[in-house]
């Protein structure tokens, strides 16, 4: 009979080596949830509300892919990373799936048998839906790169932030003030909240605007919260 130890050994082992996979799958679906609300804001807008149509998505692509590269420019990263991107997440999307080879092949007027055929009348049928899906899903490609830049001052700004909580901290402590635990678990999911949404609201968007002015407007707020909560924070260190 195995004892007690062995079994929570196991336990620790299995959980570590499957940790990574359980966390690709948990990023794999939520990239797969936000990519399926980037299409549903792009059809409503570009069917419903836009009298451009998928014109106005084609220039807000235009419009953010040039800002992208300029900041890509500026910070000295390579600008074939932005359209690499975009073009591996379109690939993973549409050339995996075949649809762009599709695209293709019904384009080129050959001819095409029953079965084919069936496929084309779905997809001729489908077209504009399906180009609003190809646009949207480069842009959201564009917008993940422009996310991945902005990170950076987001990581710096906490880091300063948390350090000047601490000293806080220990200049509260030293002068027997009180500790707020409430305070510092508010200030910690608070800021969860407030980064998960500012990069939503980056990622799906249906306008071109300065990904620097949401970036600057989150990493200042979450600032502020981080040094709220470390200078909170109730445990000896």
């Amino acid at each position: 009979m195995a004892s007690r130890n062995a079994s929570f050994n196991e336990g620790v082992v299995a959980g570590a080596l499957l940790a990574p996979l359980k966390l690709g799958f948990l990023l794999m679906l939520t990239l797969v949830g936000i990519l399926v609300a980037t299409w549903i804001v792009d059809w409503t807008f570009v069917f419903k509300v836009w009298p451009e149509g998928v014109g106005r998505l084609k220039g807000i692509l235009a419009a953010d892919l040039a800002r992208t590269l300029e900041l890509a420019e500026w910070q000295g990263e390579v600008p074939s990373v932005v359209t690499g991107t975009a073009n591996f997440l379109y690939g993973l999307v549409f050339g995996v799936t075949g649809i762009h080879d599709l695209g293709l092949r019904f384009a080129a007027g050959a001819a095409l048998s029953i079965p084919d055929t069936i496929v084309r009348n779905s997809y001729l049928a489908n077209i504009d839906a399906i180009e609003v899906a190809m646009i949207g899903t480069q842009l959201l490609g564009v917008r993940l790169v422009t996310l991945a830049m902005m990170a950076p001052l987001l990581v710096l700004v906490y880091l300063v932030a948390a350090a000047d909580g601490l000293t806080q901290r220990a200049i509260r402590r030293a002068c027997g003030g009180r500790e707020a635990a409430s305070l510092y678990h508010h200030a910690k999911h608070l800021q969860v909240m407030l980064v998960a949404m500012g990069g939503v609201l980056v990622l799906i968007q249906p306008v071109s605007i300065d990904p620097r002015l949401v970036g600057v407007s989150v990493a200042l707020f979450v600032g502020l919260l981080a040094r709220l909560q470390w200078a909170c924070y109730k445990k000896h260190l």
